[in-house]
């Protein structure tokens, strides 16, 4: 990492000597202006292929797939989470899987011990920006012995729309494998009871720091956020769950955990769009870490052009 990004979220970090079931990189630092930036992985996730696009053909996603070099049946879904600071205030953007609901997702979960392996204290952390409260996205402050390292003060923002759904959420739209619809309103129902009192409900925008700016959008979720980053002329927009890596080709493909489909898909085509003419930095919860990349255009449909790594 060359000087510009050696910032002190990097500098914290003592991985000392290499663990053997950690051979691959678990984290990535970039700096949006004063804005420090770290992409933690929380490991992948098993899906079945057919989440990428239940609305279209079999044969035209199974092109796709090989046109990809990717398996015809399942592969493995990434999970993203940022760590942001800007000015006092340390923010989670996300808090990954956490635990595992009985969904055997053994290579998911990982953020907290990647955290610590950073040098990033849970005490440390004042805020929390939930995109939504789908499981991968809340369950690592659910793991045992998490929520007694936070601060007793920690602020999670989330749209007061995303807690209302959450109360009696609609899966009629969904195309989930079995299993994961009572995982999800299990947690979400969890994860309300336990941190009710810390939550800070927005309508449609809110500022949390200086240049970190969360805006509902709705779609994948009624309370589905991204979260916009800006300081200095650089921008970084978190989408959470709002891009998938079939999106850009194909923003109309329908994924299998959106509760409004046609939504989510004009909520995607306006932010590949926006993206594509601010030229702004993307991150995303389930693209390929560290997905941080831009959004082009290829005639009618859109391109990921992925960063090239600094180190």
């Amino acid at each position: 990492m060359n000087l510009e990004t050696k910032m002190s979220l990097e500098n914290t970090a003592h991985t000392g000597r290499p663990r053997l079931d950690e051979l691959v990189p678990s984290r990535y630092a970039v700096r949006i202006g004063e804005i420090e930036v770290l992409v933690v992985s929380d490991g992948v996730l098993p899906l079945p292929t057919a989440m990428l696009g239940h609305n279209i053909d079999p044969a035209v996603r199974a092109t796709w797939l090989k046109d990809m070099f990717l398996p015809a049946d399942a592969f493995d879904w990434a999970l993203n989470v940022v760590v942001v600071r800007s000015g006092d205030q340390t923010i989670l953007l996300d808090a990954g899987l956490g635990i595992d609901p009985d969904l055997h997702l053994p290579r998911a979960g990982q953020l907290i011990k990647r955290l610590e392996a950073a040098g990033i204290d849970l005490a440390s952390v004042t805020d929390v920006v939930l995109t939504h409260m789908h499981m991968d996205h809340i369950g690592g402050l659910l793991v045992d012995g998490v929520k007694d390292q936070l601060r007793p003060d920690l602020r999670i923002h989330v749209a007061a729309a995303e807690v209302k759904f959450w109360e009696a959420p609609d899966f009629s739209r969904v195309s989930m494998p079995p299993g994961f619809p009572d995982a999800l309103r299990a947690t979400a129902k969890r994860f309300a009871e336990e941190y009710r009192s810390h939550f800070r409900l927005f309508d449609d925008e809110y500022e949390v720091a200086p240049g970190v700016v969360v805006h509902r959008t709705g779609g994948h979720t009624p309370g589905h956020s991204v979260i916009r980053l800006a300081s200095g002329g650089d921008r970084l927009m978190f989408a959470g769950d709002a891009v998938f890596a079939v999106g850009f080709e194909h923003p109309d493909w329908y994924n299998g955990f959106e509760h409004d489909p046609e939504e989510a898909a004009r909520v995607r085509l306006r932010l590949l769009r926006e993206l594509a003419d601010t030229g702004e930095q993307l991150v995303a919860t389930h693209l390929p870490f560290p997905s941080v990349g831009r959004v082009a255009t290829d005639g009618d449909a859109f391109r990921w052009v992925a960063a090239f790594w600094d180190y």
